[in-house]
C-alpha cells in the first residue's frame, strides 16, 4: 500500500494578478501560487476541489518531489488568494485563463494535470480548451455537473434518500415548497445579513455535507455544529453555491461533449465506489464515452483524497506517469 510522499514546503510562492473584466470590482483578482519539489521535474498542476476550498500542505505528497515540478494554485475568492470570497469576474472561464496565466509566468510548454472533485470539473474543462497544453490527466471523484449531477447533492431526489435524517436537519425549516428543490433559498439564508440566520444554515450545511464525504462514519450535528463553530469560515460554502446555483457556468458546453479532441491524452480516473458526492456513475459515463482512460473503481472507498485506499491508487497514478515519461 503506497502512501503520500513525505511534506515538503514550496521553493517558491508568490501572487498573480489576473485579468478582470467586470468593473464592479474594486480590487483585481491575486491568486496565490505555489511551486515545490524538483523545477527540473515533470510539470504538474493540482486543482483543488469545492469549488472553493483552497490548496492545503497534503496536497503536495501525492507527487514524488524528486521527479515532478509541483504547482499548486488557491482559485478565485479561496484560500490565500484576494480578495477571498470575491464573486465577480469568478467563474470556469476565469479559471481556466488563470491556469494559463499561471503556466506562461512559470515558462511551463505542458503538464500533467491533477484534480479531485471540482478540480476534475476544472481539468476536463481545461483540457477542452487548452488540449496541447496537457500532458497528461489524473482525475478522482469526477464531478460532470450536470443539473442532475447538481441536484444528487442539493435535492430530494438524490443523496437524501440515502441520508434522509441529514437531509431532514438541512431543509425542515425551510417552508414546504422550498424543500424538493432548496439550492437557492439555502444560499440565500447562508448569505443573509441576518447573523443568526445565516450561521444556522451554515451549521446545517456542513453537516449535511461532512455526512455525505465522510460515508464511513455517521457524523453526529453536535459534533458537526461544534467543529464548524470553531472554524466559522463561511467562504467556501458560499462559492460552492455560488457555483452549483450557476451550474458551474459550464451548460453550454457539456463537458460528455467534443470527447474526440481530448481522447489522445493520456488519462486515469480514480474514482471510489463508495462516493456519496459523486456517485461512480458519472465517471462510468465518462468512460463510456472515452473508452480509452484507464478507470479504476475502488472498492470500499468514498469521496474524500485522504482515505488510504485512494491514497494508494492517486499515488500510484502519479508515480506511472512519471515512469512512462
Amino acid at each position: 500500500m503506497l502512501s503520500l510522499y513525505p511534506d515538503i514546503e514550496p521553493f517558491n510562492h508568490y501572487h498573480l494578478t489576473v485579468n478582470c473584466t467586470d468593473k464592479k470590482l474594486t480590487t483585481e483578482h491575486q491568486i496565490y501560487v505555489e511551486q515545490c519539489g524538483n523545477p527540473s521535474g515533470i510539470p504538474v498542476i493540482f486543482l483543488h476541489g469545492g469549488p472553493g476550498s483552497g490548496c492545503r500542505p497534503p496536497h503536495r505528497s501525492f507527487f514524488d518531489p524528486k521527479r515532478y515540478h509541483i504547482i499548486l494554485f488557491d482559485q478565485r475568492g479561496c484560500g490565500r488568494s484576494r480578495p477571498l470570497g470575491e464573486l465577480v469576474d469568478n467563474t470556469t472561464a476565469d479559471l481556466i485563463q488563470d491556469m494559463e496565466v499561471i503556466r506562461k509566468h512559470i515558462g511551463i510548454k505542458e503538464w500533467l494535470v491533477f484534480g479531485g472533485s471540482w478540480g476534475a470539473t476544472l481539468a476536463l474543462a481545461y483540457a477542452h480548451h487548452f488540449t496541447e497544453r496537457v500532458s497528461g490527466l489524473i482525475l478522482r471523484g469526477v464531478f460532470l455537473a450536470r443539473q442532475q449531477d447538481i441536484d444528487w447533492v442539493y435535492s430530494e431526489s438524490g443523496a437524501a434518500k440515502i441520508f434522509p435524517e441529514a437531509w431532514h436537519n438541512l431543509v425542515n425549516h425551510l417552508p414546504f415548497s422550498k424543500q424538493v428543490q432548496p439550492l437557492l433559498a439555502i444560499y440565500q439564508q447562508l448569505t443573509s445579513d441576518n447573523l443568526q440566520l445565516s450561521n444556522t444554515m451554515f451549521e446545517k450545511l456542513q453537516h449535511w455535507e461532512a455526512s455525505l464525504v465522510y460515508w464511513q462514519k455517521a457524523i453526529n450535528i453536535d459534533e458537526t455544529t461544534q467543529k464548524t463553530t470553531q472554524t466559522n469560515n463561511k467562504t467556501p460554502s458560499i462559492i460552492q453555491l455560488y457555483y452549483s446555483l450557476n451550474q458551474c457556468f459550464i451548460a453550454k458546453e457539456p463537458l460528455l461533449e467534443n470527447i474526440d479532441n481530448i481522447r489522445h491524452i493520456p488519462t486515469s480516473i480514480i474514482q471510489g465506489r463508495n462516493d456519496m458526492v459523486c456517485p461512480v456513475e458519472q465517471a462510468w459515463q465518462l468512460k463510456q464515452h472515452w473508452p480509452e482512460v484507464n478507470l479504476s473503481i475502488i472498492d470500499m472507498a468514498g469521496h474524500v483524497a485522504s482515505e488510504p485506499k485512494i491514497i494508494n491508487a492517486l499515488v500510484k497514478a502519479t508515480n506511472d506517469f512519471a515512469n512512462a515519461n
